[in-house]
């Protein structure tokens, strides 16, 4: 009994499991049938689609199978061409999908980068739907594009509200408010897309502009920081952050950024002139002209007009070449005083110079009051050293008069490295008061030994 049983079930299982197989070999069979009478057909309405352009080159009908073709396999020249045949055909509203037509015409468009026919053709598309989100993000994107900031903005806020996650919306929504200076929507709408598409260099880039220009300007130094490395964005983004350390007075850092600013390949022109400029400007901030020359030179080599590149060569060359004068217009006012002190107590011949006071006027000019006693007179004089460059107006002379009266000064000596205008000159010309300019000064310097003591010149 029990071994019929045995034998009963082992049947009943073979018999399943050929029917099993039946019904799956069936189905992979039917797949295959399916897939194959789909390509027969597809195959044979292209074949009849091009019989019948042959005798119609603007059938409608025609042209939509054709086009659906070309624009599944991304064949965008031929679906750009087809489209267009398709929507100028007279016939092309009887049967026709116009909506549809019209985008894809639009989509092929802008893979062309056939800006101005892509935006007639999501226009006339969007007329129809104005709900359709391809419609509305592209026509946003070429708005961007366009410079059309605002009715970018327009139409992205429309796009986003039929797929608030879709990142190139929130992408161009971003940069959009950013040139427009909305830089809280900007920021916003930049930090979701960075959320959503983390590699997006270039919206990191401008997320540090926006901070920039918010006058955040440690997160904006972040940012800029992190993508000097960057191939493409690092040149642009070594000139800001050194640009902001520079602002900050943190010269030892810009100049680490400028460095690493001008490393990079392929600099575009105006970035790396930029980029030695601003180098060369932390250098002169610290002093140290030999390599600021050196990079406005390059500058003039490239372009002999930038800037005031050719009166700083003029000028810082002159200071290059003397170390006095330097002093009197770089040093910290202890070495400006103490130069100005030699010049002073050597001005006279055959002097005997007692210096009673000192005073400084911020870093613009120090006043040195000295007793001087010569052979055939004695006086008190005072002697003011003027830092600033340029003409020196009435209103310092005044200023130096006013001060020869407090203290007594017997005669005064006005002395800059620049020059006096004619007010200055007139003002002068009643009082007992020297006015000394760049050429007279350049000479003192030149006789002043600025050496420690001790210290002997060397024969020539």
């Amino acid at each position: 009994m029990y071994s019929l049983i045995s034998v009963l079930a082992v049947i009943i299982v073979l018999v399943f499991g050929v029917i099993l197989f039946m019904f799956i070999q069936g189905r992979i069979s039917g797949g295959d049938m399916g897939k194959m009478k789909w390509e027969k057909n597809e195959g044979a309405a292209l074949k009849e689609a091009n019989k019948r352009l042959a005798q119609n080159p603007r059938d409608p009908e025609a042209l939509a199978i054709m086009g659906d073709k070309y624009f599944r396999e991304g064949a965008w020249d031929q679906a750009f061409k087809v489209y267009q045949l398709l929507l100028e055909s007279p016939g092309s509203n009887s049967g026709i999908d116009e909506f549809e037509a019209n985008k894809r015409f639009g989509l092929a468009a802008m893979k062309l980068g056939l800006i101005d026919d892509a935006y007639r053709s999501f226009f006339a598309a969007r007329t129809q739907k104005p709900d359709d989100f391809e419609c509305n993000f592209n026509l946003g994107a070429l708005e961007f594009q366009k410079k059309n900031y605002d009715k970018a903005i327009q139409l992205l806020q429309v796009a986003r509200r039929l797929d608030p996650e879709h990142p190139p919306t929130l992408r161009y929504l971003g940069h959009a408010f950013f040139k427009t200076k909305k830089y809280k929507d900007a920021m916003a709408f930049i930090r979701k897309a960075i959320d959503l598409a983390p590699d997006d260099k270039e919206s990191i880039y401008t997320l540090g502009e926006c901070y920039y220009d918010a006058n955040q300007t440690e997160q904006a130094l972040k940012i800029f920081t992190h993508l000097r490395p960057d191939p493409v964005l690092g040149p642009n983004a070594s000139l800001t952050s050194g640009t902001i350390n520079m602002d900050l007075r943190q010269y030892d850092q810009a100049i680490e950024d400028f460095e690493i600013g001008l490393k990079h390949e392929n600099i575009k022109p105006d970035v790396l002139i930029d980029l030695k400029y601003h180098l060369a400007t932390v250098y002169l901030k610290k002093n140290e002209i030999p390599k600021a020359l050196a990079c406005l030179k390059d500058i003039q080599i490239q372009n002999p007009t930038y800037k005031d590149v050719s009166i700083l060569i003029g000028k810082y060359g002159e200071l290059n070449a003397n170390k006095n004068l330097q002093i009197f217009l770089m040093a910290p006012s202890a070495d400006f005083v103490a130069l100005c002190r030699k010049i002073v107590m050597g001005y006279y011949q055959r002097a005997k110079i007692k210096i009673t006071n000192i005073s400084v006027n911020k870093n613009e000019w120090a006043d040195i009051l000295a007793e001087v006693d010569t052979p055939k007179w004695s006086d008190v004089v005072m002697f003011r050293f003027i830092r600033t460059q340029g003409a020196i107006g009435e209103l310092i002379v005044r200023d130096f008069h006013s001060h020869l009266k407090e203290v007594k000064a017997g005669k005064g000596l006005c002395i800059t490295v620049g020059n006096f205008s004619e007010e200055a000159r007139r003002y002068t010309e009643a009082r007992l008061i020297d006015l000394i300019e760049k050429d007279r000064l350049l000479a003192m310097l030149n006789s002043v030994d600025i050496r420690p003591a001790g210290q002997t010149k060397a024969k020539k």
